[in-house]
């Protein structure tokens, strides 16, 4: 072991804790989260802090993407290209930022899901109001600067930016057991809203909703839940219900076209094939069949998806089914955390506009106060030059006389004299009075000869009562609240007045979607379902032209209504139910659905006893047989429910369901054990219970035996099975009664 080397011993669970707790709150603060003073995420900041010291302003070239990613990445953010590139790309694209930051030259992606080209490939810069409202102020000692990952160099703990950039702009973030969700609002509204709790810090959520109206989509769309926003707003949690825009074109043939030309913000991406793809699976499953052709139209001047219907389709009632089964209208969670005083918090409407505000006074405290230092010391070295302009003849004769540098300063700041030649004794007096500063002696010393030219000296006289009238006036807003949220307003004035734009999204109580679904025209349908568990329906007369086909190639062929229901049991006592309308209707070849993608079945949980109609087990008795040979006879009309999946029996610890029959003209039932025991009784013996009862003992078992299978006969006849290689006569066992051991078989 190394000397420097110690070994902690320490519990693994303490230390797993720790760590993990140390690993979340690096991920929530360092990376995840954005800052509720300048709603940026550090890769953010860091990026857009980088452009400004490579000095790529608004009002010069482009520079490659990969210079920016490889700066940022080795100066301040050590996390992989791929994060710095990704955050890049989104502050670039104005269909998912209210307010773009960088300025993209190149492919950076579109609102369809396409991604942008390689960085090596894109350029990029700052925005003017990037340049203008977030970085503008970081010379004048604003922010704190701290050093970056290696120590090496200083980056700003946050930008001094002027505006509630986490509410323009919004932010969608996963941290470690929490997640962010701020929806994008206008610039106008929020610092219109900004401005109303300057003058009001006692403001309501809903007064401040009077300028800020709700969320604002650079998609656009409409927000149909205005009267939940007070709550959201006020809580800082809630549901935003979205629509897309839809307008209705009237085409020759008295057919008319649906077109969407605005998408909810959640539709942004890959969604928006998705919506396609399920606008058709509308059309192929019949939910519909006023869909004549569909077609994406989108393009660099907007969204625009057409879809034909046929010529007497009710449009309205279209348009509400798409608001139903497509994502046409969404769901927007809002979760509006952020950091604030260093630890995530969800806030607010009023508290992020307080936190903004606070920070905003907090930037303008630093900013005046670092302006009137240099004013003042401005001030001073004016005072001392127009100070020696009045007496520059003597302060010559002292230069002249001087021997050095520093003997000439200590005359100009001290009076002293000694060592210095004067050409009377009047000059030695008054020299002997001067009392500059420090900085006055430097600045004289450093003075040039032209600045005792007349005008010169006029300048330096109206540069001085300039520089006092500043000092005045940074006096006043540092002195007076009211002063300074004057000049912070007027900051926002101006940058409402150059950025401001018209709202997108319309915010109203849009009435429920109600589409009245046309019923199916009730026919009588097969029902086939393969040994591999896929399922399907087709008609009667197709049925009948593949007959031996179908009763040959499928385990559970049975009629059933198109508007009824098919009852699934399962080995474990639980019944399926599925909408005949659910399953694929259509050729005898076409392939079927797998029957657990069409209800709650689970493959790996459970297995198919038996599959049946639901109108089927309404005119029956139902016969349930299990493992341990309980047994029990159930009224079909209980299975008549409406839940998707009910339990069908009760049953005892470690027993599965072997048998579920509906009951037809069946006399005798043999049930056959696995260590090869028979048992013939008649069907009248078992006794009829509810659904919910464990059921009476059909056999004794050994020890160890269980049922393997259950048969039924009818009064007469032969009914022959393989048994071990060997024909075995059913109705030629021994009838006995219910609950005996029963007869052995052997092969």
């Amino acid at each position: 072991m190394n000397g420097n080397e110690r070994i902690l011993r320490t519990e693994y669970s303490e230390e797993m804790q720790k760590s993990f707790i140390d690993y979340a709150m690096s991920v929530i603060v360092a990376r995840a989260l954005p800052d509720v003073r300048d709603g940026l995420k550090p890769v953010q900041r860091r990026t857009l802090y980088d452009m400004h010291e490579l000095g790529i302003r608004y009002d010069r070239p482009y520079r490659k993407s990969a210079r920016i990613v490889g700066d940022t990445m080795g100066k301040y953010h050590p996390h992989g290209d791929s994060s710095i590139y990704e955050a890049l790309v989104v502050m670039t694209q104005d269909f998912k930022r209210g307010l773009p930051l960088v300025d993209g030259h190149g492919n950076f992606g579109n609102i369809e899901g396409d991604g942008a080209a390689a960085m090596r490939y894109t350029e990029a810069r700052l925005q003017k109001i990037t340049q203008e409202a977030f970085l503008a102020d970081l010379d004048k000692d604003v922010v704190d600067f701290v050093p970056n990952f290696d120590e090496t160099e200083k980056e700003p703990s946050v930008l001094p930016v002027k505006i509630p950039n986490l509410l323009i702009n919004g932010s969608e973030g996963i941290a470690v057991g929490m997640a962010t969700s701020i929806p994008p609002h206008n610039l106008g509204e929020v610092i219109d809203a900004v401005k109303a709790y300057m003058m009001n810090e006692n403001i309501t959520v809903r007064e401040l909703m009077r300028y800020l109206k709700g969320p604002d989509f650079p998609t656009g769309g409409i927000v149909i839940n205005k009267d939940e926003l007070l709550e959201i707003y006020e809580t800082g949690t809630g549901k935003i219900k979205l629509r897309g825009k839809v307008e209705f074109e009237q085409v020759k043939g008295g057919r008319t076209n649906v077109v969407i030309t605005e998408i909810p913000y959640t539709m942004i991406g890959a969604n928006i094939a998705k919506f396609l793809s399920d606008v058709a699976a509308l059309s192929e499953t019949k939910k519909t069949q006023d869909i004549v052709d569909i077609s994406n139209q989108s393009s660099k001047e907007g969204i625009r998806i057409v879809i034909e219907l046929r010529k007497d389709a009710d449009a309205e009632n279209f348009v509400n089914m798409l608001y139903k089964k497509t994502r046409l209208e969404d769901t927007l969670g809002v979760n509006m955390l952020a950091i604030c005083d260093g630890r995530p918090e969800t806030m607010g409407l009023k508290q992020i506009i307080k936190a903004n505000v606070d920070f905003q006074y907090e930037v303008a405290t630093r900013k005046y106060t670092n302006l009137l230092a240099k004013e003042q010391e401005r001030k001073e070295i004016q005072e001392g030059l127009i100070r020696a302009c009045n007496v520059i003849d003597l302060i010559i004769e002292i230069l002249r006389g001087s021997k050095d540098r520093a003997m000439a300063k200590a005359c100009l700041v001290e009076g002293r004299v000694d060592g210095i030649r004067f050409r009377s004794r009047e000059s030695r007096i008054m020299a002997a009075q001067l009392a500059f500063t420090e900085k006055q002696a430097n600045a004289i010393l450093e003075m040039r000869l032209y600045k005792l030219i007349g005008l010169e000296l006029e300048a330096l006289i109206n540069e001085h009562e300039e520089t006092m009238a500043n000092i005045y006036r940074y006096e006043d807003i540092l002195e007076r609240r009211d002063s300074m949220a004057q000049v912070i307003m007027n900051e926002l004035d101006e940058i409402k007045k150059e950025y401001k734009r018209a709202r997108r999204t319309v915010i109203e109580n849009g009435q429920e979607a109600v589409y009245k679904e046309k019923e199916p025209e009730e026919m009588e349908v097969m029902f086939l379902m393969d040994r591999f568990g896929y399922a399907r329906t087709i008609d009667m007369t197709t049925y009948e032209r593949n007959k031996e086909a179908a009763d040959a190639e499928n385990k559970y062929v049975f009629p059933c209504r198109n508007t009824g229901k098919v009852c699934l049991f399962t080995d474990t006592g639980q019944l399926h139910t599925i909408r005949v309308s659910d399953l694929p209707f259509g050729k005898f070849r076409d392939k079927g659905v797998p029957i657990d993608n069409v209800s709650n079945y689970s493959t790996e949980k459970e297995q198919i006893v038996c599959v049946t109609s639901q109108s089927e087990l309404n005119l029956r008795q139902v016969l349930f047989v299990t493992a341990q040979s309980m047994m029990k006879v159930v009224d079909g009309g209980e299975f008549d429910v409406s839940k998707r999946t009910v339990a069908a029996t009760k049953l005892n610890d470690g027993d599965l369901v072997v048998s579920v029959a509906a009951l037809y003209d069946q006399k005798y039932i043999i049930l056959q054990s696995r260590e090869g025991y028979f048992l013939r009784f008649s069907v009248e013996e078992i006794p009829e219970k509810k659904k919910g009862a464990v059921g009476v003992r059909g056999m004794k078992l050994g020890a160890k035996d269980s049922l393997e299978a259950v048969y039924y006969t009818g009064s007469a006849g032969e009914s022959v099975i393989e048994y071990k290689s060997r024909q075995l006569n059913l109705n030629g066992i021994k009838l006995a009664k219910r609950d005996g051991k029963g007869v052995k078989v052997r092969a």
